[in-house]
C-alpha cells in the first residue's frame, strides 16, 4: 500500500467515526438518511455538474448499472445502519460492522477479482478483525450475561452489525470495481448514486410529512453536518482504490475504529474503556501490517 492510499485511508477513518457518532446521537430511521442524502444532493451540486458536465454524457448501460446498483447497496446500508443505533450500542453495531464488512470485501476481492495479499497483508487482517473484536466486547459478547435485557440488546447490536457489514462488503465491492476497472470517477460514482438513494428514500418521508417536519426540526443538525461530511470520507477510501489493492484498502478502513474508540466511547459512555483501547491497538498494528504488506 502506497503512502498516499494510507493517508487517504487515515483521514477518511477519523471523518467516517465522527458522522457515526453524530447519526448516533440523531437516532434517525429512514427519513433521517433522506434528510442526509438530499442535503448532500444539494450541497456538492456544484463539484458534482463541474465533473459530470463532461463524463456523464459518455456513461453507458455498464456505467449506469454500477451507479444504480450502489445507490441501491448504499440505502440498504445506512438504513440499517440507522435501525442497529437505534436498538443497540454504537459500540457493538459499529465495530460488528466494520469488522465484517471488509473481511467479506477482501475474501470477494481475492477470490473474483483476482487480487493477491502477502503473509503480512493476512496478518494484517487477522490484527483489525480481533482488534475489531475486543471494542466490540471480546469474549463477553460469547458469553451470557445475567441481565436478559442487556443480553438481548447485544446481541441485536451483533446481528445489525454484521447485516450492515454485509452491505458494506457488497458496495465496496460494486464501487471499487467502477473506480478500478471502469475508470470511473469516485466523486462521481457516489454522487450520481445519492440520486437513487434520494428517489427510494423519498416515500418514508411523503407518507407521513407532518411527522417527518417534526423530525428535521430535530434532526437537521446531524444531518446536515453527515451530508457535509461522509461523501469526503468514502470518496477518500474510492480514490485510494486506486492506489492499492482492494483487499488491503477495506481491511485498512478500520482505523476508524481508533478514532470511534476513544471519541465515540467518551461521549456516549459506552463499553470497556480498557478493551476498547487494546482492540484499537489492534486495529493499528493490523493497518501497519496491511500497509507494509
Amino acid at each position: 500500500m502506497s503512502l498516499t492510499a494510507f493517508c487517504l485511508i487515515v483521514l477518511a477513518g477519523l471523518i467516517h467515526a465522527c458522522w457515526n457518532i453524530a447519526a448516533k446521537k440523531a437516532a434517525g430511521d429512514a427519513r433521517f438518511a433522506f434528510f442526509s442524502a438530499f442535503l448532500m444532493m444539494l450541497i456538492w451540486a456544484p463539484l458534482g455538474w463541474w465533473l459530470g458536465r463532461t463524463e456523464v454524457p459518455t456513461w453507458g448501460a455498464t456505467e449506469w448499472g454500477f451507479v444504480v446498483a450502489s445507490g441501491v447497496l448504499h440505502v440498504f446500508y445506512y438504513v440499517i445502519l440507522l435501525r442497529g443505533y437505534r436498538k443497540a450500542d454504537l459500540t457493538v453495531v459499529y465495530p460488528m460492522a466494520r469488522g465484517s464488512g471488509p473481511l467479506l470485501s477482501s475474501l470477494v476481492a481475492i477470490a473474483l477479482l483476482g487480487e493477491r495479499i502477502s503473509a503480512l497483508g493476512a496478518l494484517g487482517i487477522v490484527g483489525v478483525v480481533g482488534g475489531v473484536f475486543l471494542i466490540a466486547g471480546g469474549p463477553g459478547l460469547l458469553r451470557a450475561t445475567h441481565d436478559p435485557a442487556a443480553r438481548q440488546r447485544v446481541h441485536k447490536g451483533m446481528f445489525y452489525g454484521v447485516l450492515t457489514g454485509v452491505f458494506i462488503a457488497s458496495y465496496t465491492v460494486v464501487d471499487g470495481y467502477a473506480v478500478k476497472v471502469l475508470l470511473m470517477s469516485p466523486i462521481l460514482v457516489d454522487y450520481m448514486g445519492n440520486f437513487v438513494r434520494v428517489a427510494l428514500l423519498a416515500p418514508s418521508v411523503l407518507r407521513d410529512l407532518p411527522t417527518a417536519a417534526q423530525l428535521w426540526r430535530l434532526q437537521w443538525r446531524y444531518a446536515l453536518l453527515v451530508a457535509a461530511v461522509s461523501p469526503v470520507a468514502y470518496v477518500l477510501v474510492l480514490y485510494a482504490m486506486r492506489e492499492a489493492p482492494l483487499s488491503h484498502v477495506a481491511p485498512a478502513r478500520e482505523v476508524s475504529m481508533l478514532f470511534a474508540a476513544l471519541i465515540g466511547g467518551h461521549l456516549l459512555g459506552e463499553g470497556d474503556r480498557v478493551a476498547r483501547i487494546l482492540g484499537a491497538l489492534c486495529i493499528a498494528a493490523g493497518v501497519t501490517a496491511l500497509a507494509l504488506g
